[in-house]
C-alpha cells in the first residue's frame, strides 16, 4: 500500500529543487523538482520524499482529519475478544 500525506513548504532551496517541509509536526527536507514555482506556505502531497502536487488548505486539513481518525480506530488484529471484533466491523 502507498501513501501520499499532506505537508506545508517552510523554506525553499534557492535552486527550487528542494525544500524543507512540515510532516506531522516533523520538517523534513523533500524534493520539489516535480512542483511549477514552489512557494513557502504551500501545501503539497508528499510521498517517499517527494512532493506530487499543490494542494488547497482545505484538501490538506481533510485528509490530515482522516488520517487521525484512522489512527484512532482500532485495529481488527488488535481486538482479542470475538464479540468486539463485530463491534467494529459495524462501526
Amino acid at each position: 500500500m502507498c501513501l501520499a500525506v499532506p505537508a506545508q513548504l517552510t523554506d525553499i532551496a534557492p535552486d527550487g529543487m528542494s525544500a524543507r517541509a512540515l510532516i506531522g509536526g516533523i520538517e523534513k527536507s523533500i524534493d520539489v523538482s516535480l512542483i511549477d514555482e514552489p512557494q513557502s506556505g504551500d501545501w503539497v502531497i508528499v510521498h517517499v520524499g517527494f512532493a506530487l502536487n499543490r494542494i488547497d488548505e482545505a484538501q490538506a486539513e481533510e485528509t490530515l482529519r482522516a488520517l487521525a481518525e484512522l489512527s484512532e480506530s482500532p485495529s481488527p488484529a488488535a481486538v482479542q475478544d470475538p464479540d468486539d471484533l463485530i463491534a467494529v466491523k459495524e462501526a
